[in-house]
């Protein structure tokens, strides 16, 4: 009997092994071009570098000067970025004004990249600056801020969002959407849809010649009455 024969009457028998010396050959060729796989590959959610538990943080300037301040109870460092990422945030933002006092807020969520330079606050953000009295004695009332989604510059002491917000001083009250905010020169700007009431100060009107007299009737009249 031939091969030929042979091979005829075991045709699928014959088939099944050169196949099989087929996978074998390709699989050794694709092996020899790509290399053996890495080992230890990681697959998965970035992990912490470390986490800190009633964290406090903070940022200085070039000259060495203290800047943001950022407390959280949960604090999270990540291996890839090198980046914070921070759960239920307080933080401090100094207006670097003698007289003027720091602004102090809260948000959901935090994030500061590696540099520092960078902050985002998510979710609710809320911030306040309390009453003080200015280098020119005059009376400066207490201001607020409800908004969401903040990009902050921390060295610059800028800030900024897309979302609407609520500003407030005494009673004044001004809403938008999309807001600018420079606290060196404590300057907020509201982009869009502005709304709002002012409430002038009150100022005492200049004395005007030959009404001192009568005014100074009318007053005491009043206080009388």
């Amino acid at each position: 009997m031939t091969l030929r024969l042979w091979l005829r009457d075991r045709r699928v028998p014959a088939a099944i092994v050169v196949i099989g010396l087929a996978v074998g050959i390709l699989q050794l060729l694709l092996w020899w071009t790509q290399g053996a796989p890495a080992e230890h590959d990681f697959v998965g959610p970035p992990r912490s570098g470390y986490t800190l538990i009633n964290s406090r943080v903070t940022e200085y300037d070039v000259d060495g000067l203290p800047g943001l301040r950022v407390q959280s109870p949960h604090l999270e460092r990540r291996e890839g970025d090198e980046s914070l990422y921070l759960n239920a945030p307080t933080f401090q933002m100094p207006a670097k004004q003698p007289g003027v006092p720091d602004w102090d807020g809260q948000s959901l969520y935090g994030w500061v990249n590696q540099q520092g330079t960078l902050l985002k606050l998510q979710g609710p953000v809320y911030m306040h600056r309390p009453a003080y009295t200015d280098a020119q004695g005059t009376p400066q009332p207490e201001a607020t801020m409800h908004t969401s989604e903040i990009t902050a510059w921390p060295k610059e002491n800028r800030m900024e969002t897309a979302e609407p917000a609520l500003l407030t001083q005494g009673d004044s009250r001004m809403n938008g959407i999309g807001m600018r905010a420079n606290l060196n020169d404590n300057h907020m700007e509201l982009l869009h849809d502005v709304h709002g009431t002012l409430i002038p100060r009150q100022r005492n009107a200049p004395a005007q010649p030959g009404r001192d007299r009568p005014a100074a009737s009318a007053t005491r009249a009043g206080q009388e009455g």
